[in-house]
C-alpha cells in the first residue's frame, strides 16, 4: 500500500528546477496591464448597470412621423390630458400629449395606484394601426418630495 501523500512529494531522481523570472519588459508593463484589464471591467458594469435603469422614451411628435409596423417595441411618455381618461372592460384608454402632439393610449395590464389625469406618464408597448398606441406596461412620474396623509379631525 502507498503511503498517503507520497504522490506529492518528488522522486528522489528528478532535479530541482527554478521557474525562469519574467522579463524586465513584461514586469513593468504587468501592473499597466492588469489596471487596464480592471478599468475595462468596471466599465463595462458600470454602462451595463445605467443602461438597464434608464428609461429612454418618445414623445407623442416623435411617435407621429412612425409608422406602426416598423417600430416594434417602444416607449411613449408625455402628460395625461384632462378629461381623456376611460376605461373599456378591462382596458384603460387615454391621450398623453408632449404639449405639441398627442397619442391615444389604449393600456392592457396593471394601472398603477398614482396614475391620474394632468401627471407625467411612460407608457411601454407597440404602435398599433390607426395611430393607436397599445401598451401593457405603464410607469408614472411622481414627484419626489412625500407628504403624509392629513390626520382625521
Amino acid at each position: 500500500m502507498i503511503p498517503p501523500r507520497r504522490w506529492l512529494r518528488r522522486p528522489p531522481s528528478a532535479p530541482w528546477t527554478r521557474r525562469r523570472p519574467l522579463p524586465d519588459r513584461v514586469r513593468r508593463r504587468l501592473p499597466l496591464l492588469l489596471v487596464g484589464v480592471a478599468a475595462l471591467t468596471l466599465g463595462a458594469l458600470a454602462f451595463s448597470g445605467i443602461g438597464d435603469g434608464m428609461v429612454y422614451y418618445r414623445t407623442p411628435t416623435e411617435l407621429a412621423g412612425h409608422d406602426a409596423g416598423q417600430t416594434g417595441r417602444l416607449r411613449v411618455g408625455g402628460l395625461v390630458l384632462p378629461h381623456s381618461v376611460r376605461a373599456e372592460g378591462d382596458a384603460l384608454r387615454f391621450r398623453l400629449s408632449d404639449g405639441v402632439g398627442a397619442v391615444e393610449v389604449l393600456h392592457r395590464g396593471e394601472v398603477p395606484p398614482v396614475f391620474r389625469e394632468g401627471q407625467g406618464a411612460v407608457a411601454e408597448g407597440v404602435l398599433g394601426p390607426g395611430g393607436v398606441f397599445r401598451s401593457d406596461r405603464l410607469m408614472v412620474k411622481h414627484s419626489d418630495e412625500y407628504r403624509a396623509a392629513e390626520p382625521a379631525r
